[in-house]
């Protein structure tokens, strides 16, 4: 039988951010709460888990008064604040597949004052987007961009097995024994790292596929075998190619790119 959970899924992401009214036993209306972090997830502020720790941070406000605790129920009429500025639930979702240049963080704002990748978005759309993981500031390539809090959950949980694939250009010949260990599994201070598959196209460029991600864990395995790199671009997010998108450009996706891409998640 065929797969209906992207398609279930997609149909989920365009309902409203509010959960339905139900009915008590007596048949008047009860309104039932939504937490705090989807709600804010939903107003396009940043993904779930994110937004825990923004509200950890003590950078929203119910009602007038700062929560911190990131299962607080909220209810249709209540007053939400982030920064001091109303979230409402957006009703438009995008999906927004962005080429990042190398110098722009992945991050709702930098304490540096750094341009971020959303700043490349922002004049051409109104809504609140945020990343769907991440590229360092150094690195290169394909960033997904959303509003849809239940779409960034999926997608950037760690059982999503999403593939990411990037194209690594070294200053010196990457030496064989580097993609043999990454392949099988290495431990550098504590951490251990394993790529999806590794392949040498030419003595100073590598394809890398990766699944989980750990944070800048190509550039460590490479720095722990001597071998500084020159440029690093990711090329592939699932189903999502880069094709022709230009540095700093970017594609909406369309409604069968997001079904595919959630279709992948969880796959073995």
């Amino acid at each position: 039988m065929p797969d209906n959970s992207a398609s279930r899924f997609v149909k989920k992401a365009a309902a409203s951010a509010v959960e339905p009214v139900s009915k008590s036993s007596d048949g008047s209306a009860q309104e039932k709460g939504q937490r705090l972090q989807v709600f804010l997830a939903h107003g396009g502020i940043a993904s779930r888990r994110a937004c825990e720790e923004l509200i950890a941070a003590g950078r929203v406000t119910v009602n007038g008064q700062v929560v911190t605790a990131p299962g607080t129920k909220v209810f249709p009429g209540d007053q939400v604040l982030f920064d001091g500025k109303p979230v409402v639930a957006e009703e438009k979702k995008r999906y927004i597949l962005l080429n990042k240049p190398a110098g722009y963080v992945c991050s709702l704002s930098d304490e540096k004052g750094r341009s971020t990748a959303a700043d490349l978005l922002a004049p051409h759309f109104s809504e609140r987007l945020y990343n769907v993981g991440r590229l360092d500031m150094f690195s290169q390539g394909l960033v997904l961009f959303t509003n849809d809090g239940d779409f960034a959950a999926t997608v950037s949980h760690p059982s999503s097995q999403i593939e990411k694939e990037y194209v690594v250009d070294a200053m010196s010949p990457i030496p064989q024994d580097l993609v043999d260990k990454f392949c099988r599994g290495i431990r550098i201070e504590g951490v251990f790292y394993r790529c999806l598959e590794a392949r040498l196209v030419h003595p100073r460029r590598l394809i890398v596929v990766l699944i989980e991600g750990k944070n800048r864990e190509i550039r460590r395995v490479f720095q722990h075998f001597d071998v500084s790199i020159r440029r690093l671009t990711r090329v592939r997010i699932g189903n999502l190619n880069m094709d022709a998108l230009p540095e700093g450009g970017f594609r909406e996706l369309v409604p069968s790119q997001v079904a595919d891409l959630i279709a992948l998640c969880g796959k073995d």
